[in-house]
């Protein structure tokens, strides 16, 4: 590729290389505050490519592939070429890693401890994370929580956070555009714009943390509290997760001592205010 740069995220390294200059540019810029890793051995390519060469300059086109990838994935835009790199990121761990067990979850720390939120697309755990990390937690990852299954810690993985539709708004206003990237309309889940994390989460993204509470939230619901069973946590977490058949017996009796070790509770909220409010009352009350 002739546009490529590598970033180290948490315990990954990437290498990203585009047929076109403006993902890297975005990247660069958005990733800047990251250790510089020139030259270094990446454990995943991604390619942002054209899916012909006419397409590489009439409305150019970009597939995403790299050392995994879906041969029937639909190709993007050029215009969301952030999105279409951050999207081949998030497929090279989900295929591909096999040193943790991936939670697709939100996770912050606090104390010393790890509150993980876990919840279907739309359901504001992304939202919460990041507004959680403007008011004193630490942001330990967007995408993926990373299970580590000797210790049974959450290993810090802190991504750009990703924003949609009406979130973006609640969060630009609080952070600034400095931390903000470029606003992706009309994409396949509605507008995207990412959050750069707070410095802290940069320079502690090797300190993991032990898990202290886990919430399944639930954004445009009156406030509600609800106790889940461990069966279904057990359910909720394996379907929540890219790599458990793939990892055998450690990740059952790896997820096993996390579901029977932290406390959980399901939250309803109808606004990133009284989410805020119902989490740290939740965190005294339970971590």
């Amino acid at each position: 590729m002739r546009h490529a740069t590598t970033l180290r995220i948490g315990p990954a390294t990437f290498r990203i290389g585009s047929a076109w200059p403006q993902p890297i540019a975005d990247l660069s810029r958005l990733y800047a505050a990251y250790p510089a890793m020139t030259g270094a051995i990446a454990d995943f390519t991604v390619r942002l490519q054209p899916t012909s060469l006419m397409r590489r300059f009439v409305r150019p086109s970009i597939f995403i592939t790299g050392d995994h990838g879906l041969a029937d994935a639909a190709p993007m835009s050029l215009s969301h070429g952030l999105l279409a790199a951050e999207m081949g990121m998030n497929l090279q761990m989900a295929l591909g890693w096999r040193r943790h067990l991936l939670l697709h979850a939100s996770s912050v720390e606090k104390d010393g401890r790890a509150l993980v939120m876990t919840g279907e697309s739309g359901s504001g755990k992304s939202t919460l994370a990041a507004l959680l990390s403007e008011r004193g937690w630490r942001l330990m990852g967007d995408e993926f929580a990373l299970l580590d299954l000797e210790t049974g810690a959450i290993l810090p993985f802190p991504r750009l956070v990703s924003l949609k539709n009406r979130a973006i708004d609640v969060v630009a206003g609080q952070v600034g555009d400095a931390r903000m990237g470029p606003l992706l309309r009309a994409t396949a889940k509605g507008d995207i714009r990412h959050m750069v994390p707070r410095a802290d989460a940069v320079a502690r993204m090797d300190q993991g943390a032990m898990p202290a509470l886990l919430l399944f939230p639930r954004f445009g619901h009156d406030d509600d509290v609800r106790l889940v069973g461990q069966g279904e946590i057990f359910m909720r977490l394996t379907q929540a997760s890219t790599n458990y058949v793939a990892l055998g017996e450690p990740a059952f009796a790896g997820l096993t001592r996390f579901v029977t070790g932290v406390p959980a509770r399901a939250i309803d909220f109808p606004s990133g205010e009284a989410a805020i409010a119902m989490v740290e009352r939740l965190w005294e009350e339970l971590a």
